[in-house]
């Protein structure tokens, strides 16, 4: 492999990658103080690693395709954990899923239809990304305190899910135009 993948925006989204099993077993166990650590580190990797590329002028044709399923896997596993034990509703979990489907199914068709492979992300989608990061940030803190002193997570789970549902629409309308 090119050394130059070996740099650090590619490091941190790695160990995103890596802390993913940790983070599951850290939910499976209960060991919700765990999960809610880990979970920060992977959420901040996944801020800086971007950042630190730009910055550095370190963004590798590995990074651009390694950091945005390195997300998706974060989330996908976190929402379909969540959803499994109960602490967002089903119908976020398959917002969720549903949009990155469509997205990915939308590159796919660009790809094969007009060879086109390059999807921008929007401000919009970066927004519900975040949204989703802090909502299951937010769950987990809400564990480690037993649901005390804090609100219900029930309109950030309203606002991410509209959020989710307009970034998909709008990567549909920019698919189409």
């Amino acid at each position: 492999m090119d050394v130059k993948y070996f740099n650090l925006p590619n490091s941190l989204t790695t160990l995103r990658i890596v802390l993913i099993p940790v983070f599951v077993g850290a939910l499976v166990y209960r060991r919700y103080d765990y999960a809610l650590c880990v979970f920060i580190v992977a959420a901040v990797t996944d801020f800086f690693d971007g950042l630190i590329a730009r910055a550095r002028n370190q963004q590798t044709e590995l990074g651009k395709f390694l950091d945005p399923v390195a997300d998706k896997f974060l989330l996908v596993t976190s929402f379909v954990l969540f959803a499994v034990y109960g602490l967002v509703p089903k119908w976020l979990t398959i917002t969720v899923i549903s949009r990155d489907i469509i997205i990915v199914t939308g590159w796919l068709i660009l790809y094969l239809s007009a060879h086109r492979t390059k999807v921008e992300p929007t401000i919009i989608g970066k927004l519900a990304n975040a949204f989703q990061l802090i909502l299951l940030a937010y769950i987990l803190l809400l564990l480690n305190l037993d649901g005390h002193a804090l609100p219900s997570p029930e309109p950030l789970m309203i606002l991410t899910a509209v959020l989710t549902v307009l970034s998909g629409l709008h990567y549909i309308y920019r698919g189409l135009t």
